[in-house]
């Protein structure tokens, strides 16, 4: 069965953004190109994680000798975006990402899979043939002052959740925390 690929290639908007209050947040990769739109779920720590391997491949080829792809070494002021999510209608949850580097467009690549469903009590033969079982994968293109600035907005983004207890260091809920500190 063919896959479903929301592919982006030079995108407009490239976010990773939230909806919910801090610790009942869900974490969106959200891509648009014109009127395309995509939403897929991550967790907090893919989101992180993301942030900081895009950074890590951008400063990578930033090393290269003469720096042949005009990497930025930080954020181009007028790349940063701070705006809400867009309408959001989930594609799917985030299971496997793979991030890459295209040198004939000198463009960061990402690659987004779905979490499997799999149901123990169904066996193969009795699958669906809808838009449901087709499976999916997000892949996005974009340029390397776009992908700074996607990863200093995100790295934002998963900051700005719960304050850390300064004892324990765990998030503090809105509601409270109740903490033992660790033995000296």
């Amino acid at each position: 069965m063919p896959t479903r690929v929301h592919e982006f290639a030079w995108p407009d908007r490239v976010v990773v953004g939230t909806i919910g209050l801090p610790g009942a947040r869900t974490f969106y990769l959200q891509v648009r190109a014109g009127t395309q739109i995509a939403s897929i779920a991550l967790e907090k720590q893919q989101s992180a994680l993301l942030a900081e391997k895009v950074d890590e491949l951008l400063d990578q080829l930033l090393a290269v000798e003469g720096n042949p792809y005009s990497i930025p070494t930080s954020t181009p002021i007028e790349l940063v975006d701070n705006d809400q999510l867009e309408a959001v209608t989930e594609q799917f949850r985030t299971g496997a990402m793979s991030l890459g580097w295209d040198p004939a467009t000198a463009q960061v690549v990402i690659e987004a899979y779905p979490i499997p469903d799999v149901d123990p009590d169904s066996n193969d033969e009795s699958l669906d043939e809808d838009d449901a079982d087709v499976p999916e994968m997000l892949l996005v293109r974009m340029p390397v002052g776009t992908a700074r600035a996607f990863a200093k907005r995100t790295r934002e983004v998963v900051g700005a959740g719960r304050p850390a207890c300064p004892l324990c260091g765990y998030p503090v809920d809105a509601d409270g925390h109740v903490c033992t500190p660790p033995e000296v």
